[in-house]
């Protein structure tokens, strides 16, 4: 419920704060005194847009801001959804600046206004001849019939099963278009990877191929070179091992003089240790070079083949081949269990489509089930409201298809006469009949659901009398569950409340003010007779006006 409300610089208000309790809370005052200007800051609150226009003061900012008891709310899941923090008593706060940028804020944290939106929907409901409107769209109405017909938990079910059926469609359309796709590449990323898999890949396998090549492709002078390096190495007179042995030879009988001898003793026999192996390892060199025409050949040939693929796939080396070669696998692969992964998929929406059939045939019984008890009251209502002939003819019928609330076409007619064609609302109904089956709506939805705050603004333009007193009770009744406002310019219902506030306008230093004031009862008093007999007020006016509130 909206406990309390504070407006500072927004059109004829300079500054305003209000405390609200619940209960049945009236709001008066003299045509043009400002009712419209709250209703417009209300508005802001609830997510409206911001018009730099309704600046009072142009070099001010504007503040509106609402404190809301969500405790009977069940709003949390919403709150966590949207991101809010959550508070019991809930501040929303908006702030329009000279610079015309807007500014919302929930419990001090910056929100979007579609967030607010979203969010002033479940706090306060405005609802006046405009609209109205409401009332004629299916979404509603079923809204009503689903209410009555504690469908709550039926529908959550429903929505949630929907809600995974066509996230199935989605990815089942999504496989079969890869399926499409597929289909057109698959012989030739069938090639491609056969290609490759028949290459038999190794990686670093270019580096050690042309290596070989090199050698294969210069036997003859690699072998005139190795000769030429052997007979260096062994010659018997000049060769460097014959000589490095005679050097050692020679250290060898020095040694025995010092240490330096000895020390070039040893090297002299570390290095002839190490030019024997350099010589073994040119003597098997030499006798395993041969000329190998077939091998030079199928080298050169395998060269040729990863060249030719790496230029193929724009691959830098074999290891990058390899890897084109596993996403083609992966592509083929995936083509080949698409049919399967298709079925699975359609599988599971058949089932999901079972559900949704079986928990929708629940709503639809409970729906008709509970209609002849809304015509029932909603035409006993109106019957008090000043339609006695008023008739409904509301029928659900069986679709083919899933709408957001189940598989129903609803039928929503109304007859304002006796004997009279049924129609639709929208066409069939008066602006002011619309008001008085959204009234009888509103207060039999009370009794069913947590309803938000409402305030009725003038929905009781064009009545009198009984009727009006009527329109007061339901009022007041409905009160009993929730927080209801009603802006009003009859003294009937204005003297049910059990709260009364008075708008009005004052002149202050020149300057017109819009402003909202709580009465007491001496006060209500007062008001209620004019109300009945204008600013002169009689005896009988004054008695009157004690005679409602008592």
């Amino acid at each position: 419920m909206l406990t309390s409300l504070s407006i500072k610089n927004y059109a004829l208000i300079d500054s305003l704060h209000v405390d609200f309790n619940d209960g049945l809370s009236i709001i008066t005052g003299e045509t043009g005194a400002g009712k419209s200007i709250l209703l417009g800051g209300l508005s802001l609150i609830l997510g409206k847009r911001a018009d730099l226009g309704s600046l009072r003061d142009a070099s001010k900012k504007c503040i509106i801001e609402a404190v809301f008891n969500i405790s009977n709310y069940n709003l949390k899941d919403l709150f966590e959804s949207e991101d809010f923090d959550y508070e019991i008593q809930t501040i929303i706060r908006r702030e329009i600046l000279p610079s015309g940028k807007s500014r919302a804020f929930v419990n001090d944290s910056p929100v979007n206004l579609s967030s607010l939106q979203v969010l002033g929907e479940r706090l306060i409901d405005i609802h006046s001849q405009h609209q109205t409107v409401q009332l004629t769209s299916n979404d509603f109405q079923f809204h009503v019939i689903d209410a009555l017909a504690h469908n709550t938990d039926n529908l959550k079910k429903y929505k949630a099963e929907l809600k995974s059926f066509k996230r199935l469609q989605k990815e089942l359309k999504e496989l079969l278009s890869q399926q499409a796709e597929a289909l057109k590449e698959q012989d030739y990323n069938t090639f491609l990877l056969n290609e490759l898999v028949e290459a038999n890949l190794i990686e670093d396998e270019v580096e050690s191929l042309e290596a070989e090549y090199e050698t294969l492709n210069n036997v003859e002078s690699i072998q005139e070179n190795l000769a030429e390096a052997y007979h260096l190495l062994s010659d018997e007179h000049l060769g460097v091992v014959t000589s490095l042995t005679a050097l050692k030879q020679v250290f060898q009988k020095l040694s025995g003089f010092s240490s330096t001898y000895q020390d070039l003793f040893e090297r002299a026999e570390s290095s002839l240790i190490e030019m024997d192996d350099f010589y073994s390892e040119v003597q098997g060199l030499q006798e395993n070079l041969d000329a190998d025409p077939n091998r030079l050949e199928f080298v050169d040939s395998r060269l040729k083949l990863l060249h030719n693929l790496m230029q193929k796939h724009i691959a830098e080396n074999v290891t990058e081949l390899i890897t084109i070669k596993n996403r083609l696998e992966e592509k083929v692969t995936v083509t080949a269990n698409l049919d399967s992964n298709i079925q699975q998929k359609q599988d599971r929406i058949s089932a999901k489509e079972k559900s949704l059939d079986s928990i929708s045939k629940r709503i639809h019984k409970k729906r008709v089930e509970v209609i002849p008890k809304l015509i029932a009251q909603l035409e006993a209502i109106l019957m008090d409201l000043g339609m006695p002939n008023a008739q409904f003819k509301i029928e659900v019928l069986k679709g083919d298809t899933f709408y957001s609330n189940g598989k129903d076409e609803l039928s929503f007619m109304f007859s304002a006469n006796r004997g009279g064609h049924f129609n639709e609302l929208k066409k069939a109904a008066s602006g002011g009949e619309l008001s008085r089956i959204m009234l009888a709506i509103k207060s039999i939805l009370g009794s069913y659901i947590q309803l938000p705050t409402i305030m009725f603004d003038e929905i009781d333009t064009g009545v009198s009398g009984e009727i009006s007193n009527k329109m007061g009770d339901i009022m007041l009744q409905m009160s009993k569950s929730m927080q209801v406002f009603s802006i009003t310019h009859l003294p009937q219902i204005a003297a049910k409340g059990h709260a009364h506030f008075k708008v009005y306008k004052e002149d202050v230093n020149e300057i017109t003010q819009t402003n909202l004031i709580p009465l007491n009862y001496d006060e209500r008093i007062v008001e209620i007779a004019q109300m009945l007999g204008g600013k002169e007020m009689s005896t009988s006016a004054i008695a009157h006006a004690k005679e409602l509130l008592n």
